[in-house]
């Protein structure tokens, strides 16, 4: 017998054999030392409190990140009331009496030899812009720490994210240090962006787990926007027809927005963020009513910058996908980008680093006429050999570094720098737009001041 836990002064010990009756064995009331009883879920949640505990706790953006906000969680054992907690955050810890609570959505995981997992998600609502919130998250008797966000502005302002290429290997091992030098670089990124492969293999719980503890408590205070690569799938050439689906432990990680298209919620979807439209696509299935969907999206945008996302690259720039280099993404996105003029093109799959000059229909365009630029990025310590041939489209490509992105926009300006993980600038470039006051700042999304290094 040993000490579990302390509890109003008093000891509460036990066996592992009356533990094991009380989670599984129906009894409904443990007796303490004293003669009085425990509800034996209380119990279990005294004697094992990490089974309870929150954990993979992440913020997701919502499609209105001014007066929403996503969160998400998980514990390993099933609470019956998942609640989250929020109140807006001052110098002091008086706000704590203001507190909301919430109830969240529940739902089992199966993860691994029938173990189930049990997600919970909540979305604050009704929130005011430009405000700073904290909130926490448990059951009503275990609860995380306290944590904060903003909440982005409703009109259009200067903000910056990180956006990063796949983790995919060794994530925690190799990963780590390339989130801390990221958040060192811009510990006030509004949001961190992933374009896919977060793991390895998407199926398999031990390698989210390296994910979340390679992030730490970042994504406790910087929402995070994710889409899915090729490896949050089953692998296309030995899996067809309905079974090729995204696997079962995406959806209950994150909770994104659901405006994409029927049967692609929360693996295509758009946001609006302070001037910016952001639209991540899902390069893995359904491209056809994707296209469609993005034109409907572009065609009542009413931002002044686009952003688009997708795994796999539109040009690819690895030299074992030469092959591949007339993809159907290429037929089927870049009309639609050419015609919206989409400012960024950001994308990952390659394990190389590549930029594009400003195209329109897979050409160069003069520095008068609007084109889109077309990045591939990697943070992970895996690497292909680049395509050093495409001199024709590409401003800059390189491989065998892990890296990050910081982006910064403002209303008539886009300044892009990648980093390498020692924090020193490995490419940069900015896009600048004509000022809406009339005042020439540059010709329409002309791509100026570029560091070729």
């Amino acid at each position: 017998m040993k000490n579990i836990h302390r509890a109003s002064g008093r000891y509460l010990s036990v066996c592992a054999g009356i533990l094991i009756l009380a989670l599984f064995g129906g009894l409904g009331t443990i007796q303490q030392g004293d003669g009085t009883f425990l509800n034996s879920e209380v119990f279990a949640e005294i004697a094992c409190p990490q089974q309870y505990s929150p954990e993979r706790i992440i913020l997701n953006l919502t499609q209105q990140p001014w007066s929403s906000q996503a969160v998400t969680w998980r514990t390993m054992s099933e609470v019956s009331s998942p609640q989250a907690q929020i109140a807006r955050a001052t110098e002091s810890s008086d706000w704590i009496e203001t507190a909301q609570t919430i109830q969240a959505d529940k739902e089992a995981v199966v993860i691994h030899d029938s173990k189930t997992a049990y997600h919970y998600s909540a979305i604050f609502d009704s929130l005011s812009p430009n405000t700073l919130y904290a909130y926490r998250v448990g059951d009503g008797k275990l609860w995380s720490e306290w944590n904060q966000f903003k909440t982005a502005g409703k009109a259009p302002a200067p903000f910056k994210f990180v956006y990063f290429g796949d983790p995919q290997e060794e994530v925690l091992s190799m990963c780590s240090r390339i989130f801390r030098t990221a958040y060192q670089t811009a510990p006030d990124a509004a949001f961190w962006h992933f374009v896919g492969d977060l793991v390895d293999n998407g199926d398999r719980d031990a390698e989210w787990a390296e994910l979340f503890e390679a992030f730490g408590w970042i994504p406790r205070t910087t929402p995070m926007m994710m889409l899915p690569g090729n490896h949050e799938y089953p692998d296309k050439r030995t899996v067809h027809g309905s079974d090729f689906k995204i696997f079962p432990l995406w959806r209950p990680h994150f909770t994104l927005p659901e405006n994409g298209p029927e049967g692609l919620k929360e693996t295509v979807y758009f946001t609006d963020y302070q001037g910016v439209r952001l639209v991540m696509l899902n390069g893995n299935e359904q491209l056809e009513k994707q296209a469609v969907w993005l034109d409907g999206v572009l065609s009542e945008n009413p931002q002044r910058w686009t952003i688009a996302a997708i795994h796999q690259p539109v040009y690819s720039a690895a030299e074992r996908r030469k092959a591949k280099a007339d993809s159907p993404l290429k037929h089927l996105f870049v009309p639609v980008f050419d015609k919206y003029s989409v400012d960024l093109v950001l994308q990952g799959h390659d394990h190389v680093y590549s930029r594009s000059a400003r195209l329109k229909n897979s050409i160069r365009v003069p520095d008068a006429e609007k084109g889109t630029v077309y990045v591939i990025s990697v943070c992970g310590p895996k690497f292909y050999e680049s395509d050093n041939t495409r001199q024709d489209i590409m401003d800059k490509t390189g491989t065998g570094r892990q890296l990050f992105q910081v982006i910064r926009v403002d209303e008539n300006r886009l300044q892009y720098e990648s980093y390498d993980a020692r924090g020193e600038i490995y490419d940069s470039f900015v896009l600048e737009k004509e000022r809406t006051d009339g005042a020439n700042n540059g010709d329409c999304n002309s791509n100026r001041g570029a560091e070729k290094r």
